[in-house]
């Protein structure tokens, strides 16, 4: 889950660059085609059936995992990217909660604190301008409502992923999601198409290549971890995104930024780290490995 962290984190960086010259549903297009491509060709190097097995709730997975794709596009295009960051990364308290309430996975008092302390750690590092304000005034509505629903959509998503661990391999579950998003968004795609340029192209096979990484990383600790302790740790990805801002466009950390990375992280290692009692449970599918 750290891993799936890093590599979205840069993927977004690199959204927020392409988004200035190309429309976010050929951002999407493109994102899908290279991971349906790279999936397809991943499936077959391991000799593992493509379809599935419960291919109702794989498709499923795919539809909330489009959805959640396309509204954190437009959030990260039409926002400052901590704060389409901040919003997107509200997911782990509703994955908690929603496989809580439809796989029966308990919710535990820690996974509960942690979470809480893990959102104040957020908003610390990325200050969005609705919770603390700012000089230019509040966030357009729209695009916050996009961020939040691509929160739901991944928590929804994350669930499906949880949901499948027995009965389809990671690598399926991880095709799932351009299978059903590359010919999704080709009819948002159609009337705003632009032809790139060769910079942007490279950039679009970029997004397309580090989401596909995280992807399978993603995957794999959801099937092995409960589904809300497993996006918990997801959280860090707002500190690798902070961290990008600092190393890549020479932004100055902040004592609040720095303050709110600290429990960000002590968080994301406070749910990730078994207690003794966890640690002696047999993982799911361990010899399940997508690599």
């Amino acid at each position: 889950m750290v891993a799936a962290a890093f590599f979205f984190a840069l993927m977004s960086a690199l959204v927020k660059i392409v988004a200035a010259r190309v429309p976010i549903s050929e951002a999407v297009f493109a994102r899908s085609l290279v991971g349906l491509v790279l999936s397809v060709w991943m499936l077959r190097r391991a000799r593992v059936p493509i379809l599935g097995v419960r291919r109702g709730l794989l498709l499923v997975r795919g539809l909330l995992g489009f959805a959640a794709l396309s509204f954190y596009f437009y959030a990260i295009s039409e926002l400052p990217l901590a704060d389409a960051t901040v919003l997107q990364y509200t997911n782990p308290v509703w994955t908690a909660f929603l496989a809580g309430l439809l796989l029966r996975e308990r919710v535990t008092p820690r996974v509960v604190g942690a979470s809480v302390v893990a959102l104040v750690g957020v908003a610390l590092v990325a200050r969005p301008a609705f919770l603390f304000g700012a000089d230019g005034g509040s966030l357009p509505l729209v695009p916050v409502l996009a961020g939040l629903a691509g929160a739901l959509s991944s928590a929804g998503a994350y669930v499906a992923v949880r949901s499948l661990r027995t009965t389809d391999h990671a690598l399926v579950v991880v095709l799932y999601f351009p299978l059903v998003a590359t010919p999704a968004s080709v009819p948002a795609m159609i009337p705003d198409a632009v032809w790139p340029l060769p910079v942007d192209l490279l950039l679009l096979v970029a997004i397309g290549v580090l989401v596909q990484i995280a992807q399978v990383f993603m995957t794999r600790g959801i099937h092995l971890e409960p589904a809300g302790r497993a996006t918990a740790v997801s959280y860090v990805q707002v500190v690798f995104a902070y961290l990008w801002g600092v190393v890549a466009f020479g932004e100055r950390p902040t004592v609040t930024g720095l303050m709110g990375a600290a429990l960000v992280i002590g968080a994301a290692l406070f749910v990730a780290l078994p207690r003794r009692a966890e640690a002696r449970e047999v993982p799911v599918r361990s010899g399940d490995d997508p690599s």
